[in-house]
């Protein structure tokens, strides 16, 4: 039975050739967490092996029969993959359910979690950029027609008509977006007549960031165990030992297999990230694949020029680890911190003190053991 405000989703992975099972199963769950950050209830997942994904259904055609005969009682399938637009009719089609695949679901919750202007904008952009390549899918009564004579020149007229829409409307969105994007760099521009120094939080989404910047700066921004729960940078005065002050800055969090289409959508984060003198990179210690996923946000620093940005790793949440051995070995420019109990806290502002005074950080040492074996920490 549906629960009242939701819908029921099945969830469906590929592990493909050469990729560890486990790499596969750990992006699947994630996929879970972004289902039900979306409103979806999770009713089953289904993970298959495929040496090829297949052209038609990107699933192999069994595997989606099985899953049809699964899915009773399920409004909708998601998919752990970017699909064609055909792939995704043809498994509309096949299943008779609605299918969505990860972008789409991403886009969803941005569309959800977006609250400034300037962030509705970008996530609209990102959906007509998504939408564009699909939009002959929405023509499938010229499929029941059968096509031929009498149907291909309306129907061809009207999906150029369509697409020339979309493409002017994401051209004046483009506008819009730079023109909110000027106005916030005059905004920004006494900040920086300001002599605080700017902190940026960083990480893979849910690790705690939002928490860290409420127990910082005794704010009271919004902690959802959500992905995307922050989409808009959100700015607050941080008092350091010495009555030191600075100005800290919380950011989306990053994932692995981020859509192409929201690039921008991450841009307002982005240029907070650049414009910050020192990272705070929170890692969620107690997540059994936290290496990982320090490992991919690293990766997204690195292409945006910033790896050898100042930068202190906080590895967050050691109330979780129990009695369990503390996997990284302490240095400088490494903090343990717990932001539910506030252990470390003290640590942390004295070891950003030390960064903001020209000390040892992280980022050299990080860079240096992603050169050789497997990143210690």
């Amino acid at each position: 039975m549906k629960h009242r405000g939701s819908e029921v989703a099945l969830l469906v992975g590929v592990c493909r050739a050469r990729q560890a099972r486990w790499e596969a199963e750990d992006s699947l769950a994630g996929l879970e967490q972004l289902a039900r950050s979306a409103g979806a209830r999770v009713a089953a997942t289904v993970l298959q092996e495929r040496d090829r994904l297949d052209p038609r259904y990107l699933i192999g055609k069994g595997k989606a029969l099985e899953i049809r005969d699964r899915s009773a009682g399920v409004d909708l399938v998601i998919l752990d993959e970017e699909l064609s637009g055909s792939q995704q009719r043809n498994l509309e089609r096949l299943l008779g359910k609605r299918v969505v695949d990860r972008t789409g679901l991403i886009l969803d919750i941005f569309a959800q979690r977006a609250q400034t202007r300037e962030g509705k904008l970008q996530v609209e952009l990102a959906q007509l950029d998504y939408l564009l390549p699909r939009l002959a899918g929405a023509w499938t009564h010229l499929e029941r027609l059968g096509g031929g004579i009498g149907t291909r020149g309306p129907g061809e007229t009207q999906l150029e008509s369509d697409r020339r829409r979309i493409k002017t409307r994401m051209a004046k969105v483009r506008r819009d977006l730079e023109q909110v994007r000027r106005h916030r760099a005059l905004l920004r521009r006494p900040r920086r007549k300001v002599p605080f120094p700017i902190l940026a939080l960083v990480g893979y989404t849910n690790a705690g960031k939002s928490s860290l910047l409420n127990v910082l700066t005794h704010a009271n921004v919004t902690v959802q165990d959500q992905l995307f729960a922050t989409l808009d940078p959100t700015l607050r005065r941080l008092t350091l030992p010495g009555d030191r002050v600075a100005l800290l800055s919380d950011t989306v969090g990053f994932i692995r297999k981020i859509p192409h289409q929201l690039v921008a959508a991450f841009q307002a984060t982005l240029e907070e990230i650049q414009e910050a003198d020192v990272l705070l990179h929170v890692v969620d210690i107690s997540h059994p694949h936290a290496e990982e996923q320090q490992a991919a946000v690293e990766a997204v620093l690195g292409e945006l020029g910033l790896a050898d940005r100042p930068t202190i790793l906080v590895f967050n949440k050691v109330d979780r680890l129990g009695r369990s051995p503390f996997p990284w070995r302490p240095g400088s420019g490494r903090v343990a911190t717990s932001a539910k109990t506030g252990a470390g806290l003290d640590d942390l502002r004295r070891e950003i003190v030390c960064c903001l005074n020209g000390g040892a950080t992280a980022g050299a040492a990080v860079a240096h053991e992603a050169a050789g074996a497997t990143a210690s920490g």
